[in-house]
């Protein structure tokens, strides 16, 4: 699938990908060894005087081109144009370049069809998107080379914005994706893509459209399943809480402390959701391992619902450190409370009636310490794992670090966010106060899945399952015979075979 593509191009920074575009769009170079000498220079008509077409204008003077606009009304328009782009009428611009971008609404397209005559042979570049995804039955470029039969259509640019048109590739997305039945013309226009300063990626024949015109529309479409999840877990730990902290005491002690939902409740569920979603980053990648040595071999494709967990990790775990530095601000939050002065102004009053002198306890003392000096050092290792999850960190940045950083470093993280929880919840699973309606307190559901995790990772690492595990992921197959030829009594060779297992 497209994504599938996209994420190939991007881990090869700009490489091309697949059948014809194994072969970089870039491949042929000038005399002088300048990859991007024959485009640089040349004459680009732009049709169109809307935003985009300024913007493109802008951005195509500034790239050293020279650059003739088109419009129905050029008197009107010239102003809004670089003074180095000659404005003109659309018949006399199209006859000035053979390469033109179409930067018009698809419902202009038709208003278009007087210049067919004079459009005879040349490349036109459709920069246009919809307003949904698959509005139509077939894509803007495709409707645009059904017009111009004539003429040979290159789907590109549209997934780049004005802004960044106008600001350089530096602040916005490097990537321009291109398709055309055309594989010359599509090498013309990623020549001037990467004059431009952005990254050309070849993504085939003109039915992927289609799918390119979608992009720019999806929202956020990575992340649906990671928020959703997010969200579920919030809601399930919040109405546990709200249970616990504010419906038991109300019921059995008719106390009103329906206070404390807005800052109190949301700042114990927040780390229940932090240190489960952080658990959940892990928990795919003891599953995948438990399949491959189930299975003997790392050939047999996992689940679809694996496959897609193992691909939305980024996400939860970018959500985890998201809740867990809420839960930070709340939790600084929490004595600037008008109800936390009112309980410590009366917490004082009770000691001094009851003449305590000395209310220090030292177990409670250490405990705090260990806990505040812990969940801030769990915090930072989330930082860093999520700085060095962007691409512009991940970039710069070798596999073996990334590894380090993502792996061992997240798995400390969890460790230490184990501790953290530990720490904060010390004997009160073993005191009967604690169990509101039975419940049990929050933190004690928040260990199972990280535990589980956890001593996940202690079995695999001993060295008799490390060892097989190893050698699986290096391509050893259970159960698979290997051909082997041995010499005979006579000095004649004779062939055999054993098991890859022996």
């Amino acid at each position: 699938m497209l994504l599938g593509k996209l994420r190939k191009a991007s881990e090869g920074r700009g490489r091309m990908s697949g059948g014809d575009m194994a072969k970089p769009l870039l491949g042929h170079r000038s005399a002088e060894g300048d990859p991007t000498a024959p485009a640089a220079g040349r004459t680009i008509g732009v049709l169109g005087s809307g935003d985009f077409a300024r913007s493109l204008a802008i951005r195509l003077v500034c790239s050293g081109f020279k650059v003739v606009v088109g419009s129905r009304n050029p008197k009107r328009k010239a102003g809004l144009f670089p003074s180095a782009a000659e404005v003109t009428f659309q018949a006399e611009a199209v006859k000035k370049t053979d390469v033109i971008f179409v930067a018009v609404f698809r419902e202009h397209y038709s208003t278009l069809c007087d210049l067919a005559d004079v459009l005879v042979g040349k490349i036109l570049v459709d920069v246009s998107n919809n307003t949904e995804i698959n509005h139509h039955k077939e894509s803007n470029a495709e409707y645009l080379a059904s017009l111009f039969p004539a003429c040979t259509v290159v789907k590109g640019f549209n997934v780049v914005s004005a802004w960044t048109l106008q600001s350089g590739a530096r602040d916005g997305n490097k990537q321009v994706l291109i398709c055309s039945n055309n594989q010359e013309a599509k090498r013309t226009i990623a020549e001037i893509a990467q004059v431009m300063g952005f990254t050309p990626v070849d993504m085939g024949c003109m039915s992927s459209a289609c799918e390119i015109e979608n992009i720019p529309l999806r929202l956020l479409p990575a992340w649906k399943i990671p928020i959703f999840l997010s969200l579920g877990l919030f809601l399930c730990f919040f109405t546990y809480n709200l249970v616990r902290q504010v419906i038991h005491p109300y019921i059995r002690e008719q106390k009103n402390k329906f206070y404390k939902i807005p800052i109190e409740v949301v700042n114990t569920t927040l780390p229940c959701v932090a240190y489960v979603m952080l658990s959940l980053v892990y928990l795919p990648g003891v599953l995948a391992a438990c399949l491959q040595l189930y299975y003997g071999t790392k050939y047999r494709r996992f689940p679809d619902w694996l496959d897609q967990w193992l691909q939305h990790r980024k996400q939860i775990g970018l959500l985890s450190f998201f809740c867990a530095a809420l839960h930070a601000v709340y939790s600084l939050c929490l004595p600037m409370r008008r109800s936390h002065r009112y309980q410590l102004i009366e917490t004082a009053v009770k000691q001094a009636v009851e003449k305590k002198m000395n209310i220090w306890v030292e177990e409670e003392v250490w405990r705090m310490e260990i806990y505040i000096s812990v969940g801030i050092i769990a915090l930072g290792l989330l930082s860093l794992l999520a700085i060095t999850s962007l691409p512009s960190i991940a970039n710069s940045l070798n596999w073996r670090e990334f590894s380090f950083i993502q792996s061992t470093l997240g798995f400390v993280a969890l460790l230490i966010s184990t501790l953290h929880t530990l720490t904060y919840g010390w004997s009160r699973a073993f005191d009967e106060n604690q169990y509101k309606f039975y419940l049990p307190p929050t933190y004690t559901l928040t260990l199972l899945v990280p535990c589980t995790v956890i001593l996940a990772k202690v079995v695999f690492s001993l060295p008799c399952i490390h060892h097989r595990l190893v050698r699986i992921r290096r391509g050893w197959e259970k159960g698979r015979y290997v051909k082997f030829v041995l010499p005979s009594a006579t000095g004649e060779y004779s062939s055999g075979e054993t098991s890859s297992h022996v």
